[in-house]
């Protein structure tokens, strides 16, 4: 069964006033595919003062949301906004601006919004959180280990690379890359296990070249690297510095 499936199935049973709420919202909002899983529970928020106990496969968790939901007739859940900003305010910090990265990149939700509302949280659980998550995020990586490796760049002390930078020479569209440097015409790329793929074997290397001929210099960044952090950061010192 799906997560969406299960979510229908548990507000059938749900009580008066129940809404779906976290993964299970931004689930519904997603526009690039399920951010829940099968194996995920659904997420319910009940109005103060509601008791309910459905068992295995359903979290539950009492807040008020009035003016924050939106329905289809049949279903329930928090807006694009309440839905951000009720995630962001819970786990680590840097899982937790991943988190909305991906959120901004599925079109659960738009960045600005979440800072306002940010903003404008009063001293609460998680308000601290969620102003330094809307802080650091900046919703441009297409994957969670890009946001891994700026939040490393960033805390590094290193010059601030530029994400989603556009190549360009002599008028015309090179690529796009992950991080550039456009001073030192060097790129940072994550490579991801999709790039081992053999149709994308050969764009990656005509990309390649077509970065070379501009005069670029490309800096590859691995899931292995990101577990090394101070060698990483030493190898982007040294590639800037030369």
């Amino acid at each position: 069964m799906t997560h969406q499936l299960h979510a229908e199935a548990v507000m059938l049973a749900a009580p008066k006033g129940a809404v779906l709420g976290g993964l299970t919202a931004a689930t519904l909002w997603s526009m690039r595919g399920p951010l829940a899983g099968p194996a995920d529970p659904v997420e319910v928020v009940l109005p103060p003062g509601t008791r309910w106990h459905p068992g295995p496969g359903v979290a539950v968790r009492s807040a008020t949301t009035s003016g924050e939901v939106v329905t289809d007739g049949l279903l329930r859940w928090t807006d694009r906004t309440r839905t951000a900003l009720d995630l962001v305010r819970r786990g680590p910090l840097d899982e937790a601006v991943v988190l909305l990265d991906r959120l901004v990149q599925c079109r659960v939700a738009f960045l600005d919004d979440v800072r306002k509302a940010a903003a404008r949280l009063p001293r609460c659980r998680g308000s601290s959180q969620a102003r330094q998550v809307v802080a650091l995020a900046d919703g441009l990586a297409e994957s969670p280990p890009e946001t891994r490796l700026r939040l490393l760049v960033h805390r590094s002390g290193l010059p601030a690379p530029v994400a989603q930078f556009s190549v360009r020479h002599e008028g015309r569209f090179v690529a796009r890359v992950d991080f550039g440097y456009p001073e030192k015409r060097l790129a940072i790329e994550y490579d991801g296990a999709w790039h081992g793929r053999p149709e994308q074997l050969t764009k990656d290397r005509a990309r390649m070249n077509r970065l070379l001929a501009a005069g670029w210099r490309v800096l590859f960044v691995t899931a292995a690297d990101l577990r090394d952090p101070s060698a990483l950061v030493a190898r982007i010192a040294a590639a800037l510095s030369s």
